[in-house]
């Protein structure tokens, strides 16, 4: 099956597939993602290529979306993630993002993040897309802000004991 891939001015935005998993090995490794985020135990490349194969192809194969490898155009540099994520313990769809970080600060994850939600809403027909983050997350906060999703609540996701805050949109 054919999976969409977006695009920005600065940006390409594809499915995450397999071929990413050396990248995806060191974005899981930055101090932020295991942070926020959290630790995934991908120690190696062919673990990352494991989660992939088995956390984020299937809701791809499922939903038509999910883990998108964020591109910079004009070097081809894999530079974040960004995705729709059918997270369990969380109704509705998440948004999510993280990037490397000598590309933080710089509009990427905003740029990547607005044309995700605009995808969800025009080409998945998603009605409400929700975000989670931690309480000490500012700069996570500010960017679903700007990207126009309002702090609705807390949560704890399954077998977590961190209480998350919670945003959402609706179309």
């Amino acid at each position: 099956m054919k999976y969409r891939t977006f695009e920005t001015a600065r940006l390409i935005i594809r499915p995450t597939s397999e071929n990413d998993a050396e990248f995806i090995f060191q974005l899981l490794n930055t101090p932020k993602w295991i942070a926020y985020i959290g630790d995934r135990n991908i120690k190696t490349v062919g673990s990352a290529k494991d989660y992939i194969k088995n956390r984020m192809t299937p809701q791809l194969e499922r939903l038509g979306y999910s883990c998108y490898t964020v591109i910079k155009k004009d070097t081809d540099q894999k530079i974040g993630t960004c995705g729709l994520y059918d997270r369990e313990g969380l109704e509705g769809i998440d948004i999510g993002f993280a990037f490397l970080p000598d590309y933080e600060r710089k509009g990427f994850a905003f740029e990547a993040a607005n044309r995700i939600k605009e995808a969800a809403f025009n080409d998945f027909s998603i009605e409400t897309i929700s975000a989670i983050t931690t309480k000490d997350n500012t700069s996570s906060q500010k960017l679903l802000e700007k990207l126009g999703l309002k702090l609705t609540g807390t949560t704890q996701l399954p077998n977590d004991c961190k209480e998350l805050l919670v945003y959402q949109i609706e179309k």
